[in-house]
């Protein structure tokens, strides 16, 4: 008889394949992994699912006829979103703000005065001080030359070419230049302006801060609070300009982060404010209570998240009765545009990302079963929950005993057991995972791209200092014979295998390297504390000798030894799975399903 064990992940399904001789032998033939298709637990994981057979019977010469019995995990989805604590939104409606960081500013220091152009400039007889407006229409020698004969004060200047410091090495007196903007036609004239450019390897100081705006412009208390998302978006540039806008034409529209409410089996309810963060939010969701569900005050970015992830599983289950039963809610940084900035100024806000475990009585897990039954001919069954069939896996690691934990980190949840020797299992089911941390790296990096965040998250990184050396981010140094590509050259990369990937983007080696370790310890090191707590005895984690990480975020480089610096302290031993010897952490729950099938008869 062969039996195929087939684990249905949120990132990847894996099978494993062996034959059981009359006598109850075990023989372990094959195994694979591809990526799932279509939202875990769903119709449209089956072509994954054919996938994956076809390629570990391939390796066998063997084809889906030869197999007699398909045996398929519980399968429950996550998904992760974020929630803004901080969601006002300032709309400047004629462009007042220049948060530029262009690679040649010039000149250093603030220069204020009222906005004009270049060659307006001479018609103007006020004596008042001006920032000149320079279009690309104006070549560097001209606009020198009108700057110096000019006899009106001109305390700084906007370029809109490249030219900056052509334009400084040419004038009579220093003043503060910002070049490359772009759209130098939005900059509203005849109004109050202030430049400033920090000095070479320096980052500027008054524009970034609300009070020196403030102090520049004369503001009021309660237009110095609106300014504050400007005063942010420009902290760490070189050069920034601020422009006062006429009356009138700030705008201001807050949407609340709202209120999260925890409603427990047991008939009991708990309220938690969004914008008190996560960590009183995690508070309120981890208690002794069993969770029934969980709703988001209407109209607020809690409620619309909330809803949208309960729709995504009531239409992909047919199902109204959809219910969040566990959640992994983190602190994290949100660029945010400023709307009406000239140069694509971002505010870091404040937000609560949540990574949801979405349960739904009509999740079609026997329908799934039936179908693919009814397409390729194979008898299929749903045989086991992810966590105890994980546990029977672990057991084939050599050296492991009874009483067995285990830690599966997968790429939706975080899942713990223990595995007694009378056969009795205790396990829990946690939102938020590998796809939680790409989600959190891609966001906070502002990157846009879940690929290269997803290799941030797996690989080391470097910075390409010369054609032939890169500085690893441990800080060693390594040398090439032959040149790099020059496109790489000066740019943060992701060694990944024997290929570097350019990052692109302005974060230096150092903030990325931080931001991929602080997702990975809110994620894993929080859901792991919470899941082995749960399982353990007392809910005492000292009780628990030691542990087995198994599935896929177990064979990441970084996170086994995280996990085992914070477990230290209690005593544990943290370990990687070696599934049948062979598998590393990989396939514990598709082993576990075969075995599980010895064990039933």
């Amino acid at each position: 008889m062969r039996v195929a064990g087939v684990d249905i992940g949120n990132s990847t399904t894996e099978v494993c394949i062996a034959t059981l001789g009359l006598k109850e032998e075990l023989v372990f033939e094959s195994s694979a992994l591809v990526p799932t298709t279509g939202m875990k637990g769903t119709l449209h994981n089956i072509r994954g699912i054919k996938e994956v057979l076809q390629e570990a019977l391939r390796k066998i010469n063997k084809n889906v006829k030869d197999v007699d019995l398909i045996l398929l995990n519980e399968a429950a989805p996550v998904i992760g979103d974020m929630a803004m604590e901080t969601i006002t939104q300032t709309i400047i409606t004629e462009s007042t703000m220049i948060g530029h960081n262009p690679n040649t500013p010039s000149g250093e220091g603030l220069g204020k005065g009222k906005t004009v152009l270049l060659e307006e400039l001479q018609d103007t007889y006020e004596d008042e001080d001006y920032i000149v407006i320079i279009g690309s229409h104006i070549g560097y020698q001209e606009a020198a030359k009108l700057i110096n004969a000019s006899r009106h004060s001109i305390k700084g200047a906007i370029v809109q070419k490249d030219e900056a410091v052509l334009i400084y090495n040419r004038l009579k007196y220093p003043i503060p230049i910002i070049d490359e903007v772009k759209f130098i036609h939005k900059i509203p004239l005849g109004n109050t302006c202030v430049i400033e450019v920090a000095s070479e390897g320096g980052t500027i100081q008054t524009l970034s801060n609300p009070y020196g705006i403030a102090n520049l412009f004369n503001l009021t208390p309660e237009e110095t609070r609106r300014i504050i998302p400007i005063a942010k978006s420009l902290i760490g540039t070189r050069s920034a300009v601020v422009i006062r806008s006429p009356k009138g034409q700030v705008e201001e529209k807050e949407i609340p982060a709202g209120t999260l409410t925890i409603y427990f089996v047991d008939g009991t309810k708990r309220m938690v404010d969004v914008d008190r963060g996560s960590e009183e939010m995690m508070h309120a969701i981890d208690s002794d209570q069993e969770i029934l569900d969980m709703a988001g005050t209407k109209e607020s970015n809690i409620g619309h998240m909330i809803e949208h992830m309960k729709e995504e599983i009531g239409k992909l289950s047919k199902s109204a009765n959809v219910h969040i039963q566990d959640a992994l809610a983190v602190d994290v940084l949100v660029p945010m545009s400023v709307e009406g900035a000239l140069a694509g100024e971002i505010s870091m806000e404040r937000a609560v990302a949540l990574a949801a475990m979405v349960k739904s009585k009509g999740l079609p897990m026997q329908e799934l079963a039936k179908t693919l039954e009814d397409d390729i001919g194979v008898t299929t069954q749903v045989a086991g929950v992810e966590g105890v069939m994980a546990s029977l896996g672990a057991l084939t690691t050599k050296g492991t005993t009874f009483p067995l934990v285990i830690l599966d980190l997968g790429g939706g949840s975080t899942d713990a057991a223990i595995l007694e020797e009378t056969g009795e299992v205790k396990v829990t089911h946690l939102g938020g995972a590998g796809n939680f941390i790409t989600m959190l790296i891609n966001t906070e990096l502002g990157l846009e791209n879940l690929s290269i965040a997803e290799d941030i998250k797996r690989y080391p990184l470097a910075k390409v200092e010369s054609l032939f050396h890169i500085r690893l981010e441990t800080g060693e140094v390594k040398f090439f014979g032959q040149p790099l590509s020059p496109k790489i050259f000066g740019k943060v990369v992701i060694c990944k295998e024997k290929d570097f990937i350019p990052i692109e983007t302005k974060h230096s080696l150092e903030k990325i390297v931080t931001i991929r370790k602080e997702a990975k310890r809110k994620v894993f090191i929080q859901n792991a504390l919470r899941a082995l707590k749960s399982v353990a005895k007392g809910n005492d984690l000292t009780q628990i000798p030691n542990v087995v990480l198994v599935g896929g975020s177990a064979m990441d480089f970084e996170i086994p030894q995280m996990l085992l610096e914070y477990l230290t302290p209690y005593g544990i031993v943290v370990g990687k799975g070696e599934i049948r010897g062979v598998e590393g952490p990989r396939n514990a729950v598709a082993t576990g399903l075969v075995l599980s099938k010895v064990k039933a008869l």
